[in-house]
């Protein structure tokens, strides 16, 4: 057993006179659990760290024993049993010293007097840093627990991006807190075991833990729903008992084979876990014994070629099911996670999944990136888990900082962290991994935010298709990307992946705010013509005066909420001329011209759709910015009621794009037509962006159209094209549904 003492400690804690007496105490509270839990762990600790770092972490557990005095868990146990209990679940994984260290420390700058400076004077800047960026944000008022989860798991992703083993210790935490949940409230145990299964079980499957995001999630389904879990236990159990012969039947024909082959290899049934169960069921909508009439076997190698000859033995002995064969070997999964899956139709046709992967596959299965510090050493380098959750940590840093607020920032970690993975190829045959569902978007922003930001096409396999098309496993994908080419709010309808969402949304809000900036620019030098001035006119001190009066920071806050329409532009035209707002008077000349590529921060009212061509008026919505309305529009007689919010506009050298416009066309009711008017429109070069038709009697049908035209000399081309058509009898201009 490793001995040592605090001497080199900065003193006693308070309420401590001497480390003798502090050892007597802690028997005398820990009582049995000093006898075992902390002679196993010191067991752990031995059988594989160095002697000296073995008696740094006893210092560590000693120092976090005395800081935490006198302080109990909810069931009564110390305080310190524990950071012992998440220190031993790492000790199980090899975790180094520092892990260690960090994990019986990781609660003592939040719940004790110990400062970061205190952790790192005793035990180095690396602990005290590992520390630091576990500990909670403390001394902060929230509005929601959601909103407090949310900044806690922001601190924590900056503290990963440092050091990625503050996410290990925080999962055993977590793990420990989920194994004795039973002592907490129902509200408390139900809060902490969905927030488990909706981020923590996913980020140890990211991160390739496999039994941490198992043991996750059956202590969150046996929390949240403890009949079910009962149940299921007792089914399972009942059910292996009755497939044992038969499992061992399987499991005696494969060994021999494998020994036939010259093959040294473990087989090992599998077992799924509840969760696993509750969610096939749950999903597909089977019952238990469908689901558990699959039979699942591991075999264990020694080498990747061993993989393959074994894959090989087992087709030969079993007929394998087509296209559930999966390499995992040659592309791992985005985690790390290397094996060789197939299925096979096994003895009366019970189908077999056979898992074929090497012993240290196996550990970095199950521990994922923990088990790069089991095989951490000079000679191997990074561990390819290593790497992959670098890239992740690096990603998520990514999305934090584009993020518009916490929220939104967790929002977009849980899009990603539940991927059913596709493959698919860049034209120079590189591997990119994107979750099920990605689109041609996603895979633009996966290879470059610019290509993303600027794509306007995408070739699959050499075909042009939708960028909203699902992509499938296998093709190689092509982007077309054009300078004039940004992102449309649509595409947030479209992408799967957090990355490409985050991206779309930051260029999004920069671009409402480049033209918000433009319009409300535009609307004060509109207003300012009536005092026979413009802004760039507006001398300095006038301004800062305008500024502090109506309480904005700079310039450019009052010309966004200008163009918002949460300052009027009349309002700052008083204030900037001095004069009372009745006095000011917007001379009828003084109209704004629209050109069509205001982008955002002008739309146009989809109860009238106006063309380029049309008499237009606008009216400045609050939050809304600037709503272009056709003159007789119905609605604008209530919006006149408002004068101060109407503005005078004009079409001014109009910019070639389409806008939606509908139409009413009265035909016979008679078969084929609505073919014929497409196919007219077709020859035009209209696209029919939708279509609904309304049977008014046997005689007459209306069929409602909306179609992308560029100007209203444009629409009245198309009009008239269709009144030509055999069996037309009317087309009228209506508003879009």
């Amino acid at each position: 057993m490793v001995v040592t003492t605090l001497q080199t400690l900065s003193g006693p804690f308070p309420g401590t006179s001497s480390h003798r007496e502090s050892e007597s105490s802690t028997t005398s509270r820990a009582g049995q659990f000093a006898n075992s839990a902390l002679a196993s762990f010191e067991q752990l600790i031995a059988d594989y760290l160095p002697l000296d770092q073995a008696q740094q972490v006893r210092r560590a557990y000693y120092y976090s024993e005395q800081a935490h005095y006198g302080q109990t868990r909810r069931s009564g146990e110390p305080y310190v049993t524990h950071p012992l209990a998440v220190a031993s679940i790492l000790a199980r994984m090899h975790m180094d010293a520092q892990s260690l260290m960090a994990a019986l420390l990781h609660d003592v700058i939040e719940d004790t007097g110990v400062n970061k400076g205190d952790i790192g004077a005793q035990f180095g800047e690396e602990v005290a840093e590992l520390v630091d960026g576990l500990s909670k944000l403390t001394h902060v008022e929230f509005d929601s627990v959601e909103l407090r989860q949310a900044e806690n798991f922001q601190k924590m992703t900056l503290a990963m991006a440092r050091d990625i083993r503050v996410i290990l210790v925080k999962l055993a935490d977590r793990l420990h807190n989920m194994r004795t949940l039973g002592v907490l409230n129902r509200e408390k145990i139900k809060r902490i075991a969905g927030e488990t299964l909706d981020i923590y079980a996913p980020i140890a499957m990211r991160l390739g833990m496999n039994e941490v995001r198992m043991e996750f999630e059956d202590l969150g389904l046996k929390a949240l729903y403890p009949m079910r879990a009962r149940r299921l236990e007792a089914a399972r159990r009942a059910a292996s008992g009755n497939r044992k012969q038969l499992i061992d039947q399987i499991r005696s024909q494969l060994s021999q084979a494998l020994n036939r082959e010259g093959l040294t290899a473990t087989v090992v049934g599998r077992e799924k876990h509840l969760f696993s169960i509750y969610n096939k069921m749950k999903a597909k909508r089977k019952s238990f014994s469908e689901v558990m009439d699959i039979f699942a076997f591991r075999l264990l190698v020694e080498s990747v070629d061993d993989c393959y000859r074994a894959l090989g033995m087992v087709h030969s002995l079993y007929k394998p099911v087509p296209g559930e064969f999966k390499d995992y070997i040659a592309i791992p999964k985005a985690n790390g996670y290397q094996s060789l899956h197939t299925v096979l139709k096994g003895m009366h046709g019970v189908p077999i999944e056979i898992q074929i992967r090497t012993h240290e596959m196996e550990d970095m299965a199950n521990n994922g990136i923990a088990a790069h510090w089991l095989y951490k050493s000079e000679e191997t380098g990074t561990s390819i888990p290593h790497t992959r959750a670098r890239e992740w940590v690096q990603g998520l840093l990514e999305m934090q900082q584009r993020a518009g607020d916490s929220l939104e920032f967790i929002e977009n970690v849980k899009i990603d962290l539940f991927p059913d993975e596709v493959y698919v190829f860049t034209p120079r045959g590189d591997i990119l991994e994107l979750p099920k569902g990605s689109c041609a978007i996603d895979f633009a922003y996966a290879v470059h935010s610019d290509i993303g930001n600027h794509c306007v096409a995408a070739r699959v396999s050499n075909q042009l298709v939708p960028l909203s098309e699902p992509l499938e496993s296998g093709a190689t994908v092509e982007i077309v990307s054009s300078p004039t080419g940004r992102p449309s709010p649509s595409w947030l309808n479209w992408v799967v992946t957090a990355r490409a969402r985050t991206h779309i949304r930051h260029f999004l809000k920069d671009q409402r705010h480049e033209d918000s900036l433009v319009l409300g620019r535009n609307l004060l030098d509109r207003a300012l013509m009536a005092q026979d001035t413009r802004l760039n006119a507006i001398e300095e001190k006038t301004m800062k005066s305008t500024l502090k009066a109506l309480g904005k920071s700079d310039v450019d806050s009052l010309l966004v909420d200008v163009a918002l329409g949460n300052t009027l532009p009349h309002i700052v035209v008083a204030q900037l001329t001095q004069a009372n707002d009745e006095s000011v008077v917007i001379g009828e000349g003084a109209t704004l011209g629209i050109r069509g590529n205001e982008g955002m921060s002008v739309t146009y009212a989809k109860c009238c759709c106006p063309l380029p061509g049309d008499p237009i008026q606008g009216y400045l919505g609050q939050e809304k910015g600037l709503m272009v309305h056709r003159d007789n529009c119905r609605n604008l007689v209530e919006l006149r009621e408002q004068p101060d919010r109407l503005i005078s506009l004009h079409w001014d050298d109009v910019q070639e794009r389409t806008y939606p416009v509908g139409l009413r066309v009265q035909v016979e009711n008679r078969r084929g037509m609505i073919a014929v008017l497409a196919t007219r429109l077709s020859a035009m070069g209209l696209n029919i962006e939708r279509i609904a038709t309304q049977n008014k009697d046997v005689e007459f049908t209306f069929v409602d159209l909306e179609l992308p035209v560029t100007s209203r000399t444009h629409l009245a081309h198309a009009m008239k094209r269709l009144r030509s058509v055999d069996g037309v009898l009317k087309v009228l201009r209506s508003a879009r549904r």
